[in-house]
């Protein structure tokens, strides 16, 4: 397994961040792959893949480029692909341009080490990082940006939820459960992966912890040095756009409230729930105020949020709806 050696004042300043680049990379590896492991992305799939395919067939090299960048062999990304996030609210363009800016020597090393060995001598030939840069910006162009103000609500809720459980219960409680294969030894030891790489010691580092709504994860680091740990959003996240509420549920409260209260299955903020749904933050407001009202929700604040939570009378009415729209 491979892991971080973090020491005490480097966790202590970890940071969450939003990455537009992080979001397109996700992205560009679930196109190229094909699958996707969201039932709610696989529409996004079968509408953009049948482009993206197009576009790499265009050129013969693109496609292999792409194979060694990805670590179609070795499991490894080529580094020039997942530059760690800087800044408070980096662009995309901004975040491109480190791509963009890879020396054509350092390019090559990278694909070699992805790659898994010498790479065949068409591509060593071209402008790696140019062609890289191009295809994630089409990526972006044409798959997330139309969606990108709802993507980055759900990371944006994401993170609190994240914040919250941080303050509920550490760094440790947070850690265990950013992705799979990621969690804290101990003694300073944050495992990342599974797969056999060696440790590396972050003492003096700027640690980030950046969610994507794909279900994908990598690590990612520099000479800076800066580290970051890149992870999907919770499953409940991801997967709002095929949530549905019980019918028999949505015909006594109403859909949208419905809705509210299926997701407070675990606790949320408002911020959170606007993001899940897309309804307004009055028209959630209100349904929390009658959803309190009935005594089918309580809140409690968790650091400068306040959540929202089932009570079990809310429980035992969800549980029943469904039952009822199985039977």
């Amino acid at each position: 397994m491979g892991f971080w050696q973090v020491d005490t004042d480097t966790l202590a300043s970890g940071r969450f961040v939003v990455s537009p680049l992080a979001e397109t990379f996700a992205c560009l590896r679930t196109l190229h792959e094909g699958v996707t492991a969201h039932p709610g992305d696989r529409a996004w799939l079968e509408t953009h893949r049948p482009a993206y395919r197009a576009m790499i067939g265009a050129d013969p090299l693109t496609g292999p480029l792409l194979d060694a960048a990805l670590g179609a062999r070795t499991h490894w990304i080529a580094d020039l692909l997942t530059p760690v996030p800087t800044g408070e609210a980096p662009t995309f363009e901004q975040e491109l341009q480190h791509t963009r800016a890879t020396p054509p020597e350092l390019a090559r090393a990278n694909l070699v080490r992805s790659g898994g060995g010498p790479l065949p001598e068409p591509l060593a030939r071209i402008d790696i990082a140019g062609r890289l840069a191009d295809v994630q910006a089409w990526v972006w162009t044409e798959t997330v940006l139309p969606t990108w103000e709802r993507r980055r609500r759900i990371m944006e809720a994401d993170i609190v939820a994240r914040t919250a459980q941080l303050s509920r219960g550490g760094w440790a409680a947070a850690l265990d459960e950013l992705r799979p294969g990621t969690r804290w030894l101990g003694d300073g030891r944050l495992q990342i992966n599974v797969h056999d790489f060696p440790p590396r010691a972050t003492a003096g580092a700027r640690l980030f912890f950046v969610p994507v709504t794909p279900a994908r994860g990598w690590v990612a680091w520099d000479d800076t040095p800066q580290f970051a740990l890149i992870y999907p959003c919770s499953g409940v996240l991801a997967d709002a756009g095929a949530t549905t509420p019980p019918e028999p549920l949505a015909r006594l409260l109403g859909t949208n409230r419905a809705l509210i209260l299926l997701l407070l299955q675990a606790p949320k903020s408002t911020t959170q729930l606007v993001a899940l749904t897309d309804q307004t933050l009055g028209s959630v407001g209100r349904h929390l105020r009658i959803l309190l009202d009935a005594g089918l929700v309580r809140r409690r604040r968790a650091g400068k949020s306040v959540l929202y939570y089932r009570t079990a009378g809310g429980d035992v009415l969800v549980e029943g709806a469904s039952r009822s729209a199985e039977s």
